[in-house]
């Protein structure tokens, strides 16, 4: 395999990273600015958070397992 492939694909990981760490952050800043204008809510906002964040965290795994079968797509 050409090193420029191989480059490319850790780019991608890396991209890919950054933007799962951005959501859970969003997700988490979300979520505590809406426990503190609501306290009574925070059963509920928990419950949603935490199903979101389980979400995001479901497409860094499909990023990290699928995504090294896609090398053999790459022409060679």
């Amino acid at each position: 395999m050409n090193g420029n492939y191989v480059g490319s694909f850790g780019i991608g990981y890396g991209l890919a990273v950054l933007g799962i760490a951005l959501g859970l952050g969003l997700i988490g800043y979300s979520a505590l600015q809406g426990m503190a204008r609501q306290p009574e809510a925070i059963g509920k906002l928990q419950t949603v958070m935490l199903i979101a964040l389980a979400f995001v965290e479901l497409t860094f795994f499909l990023t990290l397992f699928l995504a090294p079968g896609s090398i053999n797509i790459v022409p060679k």
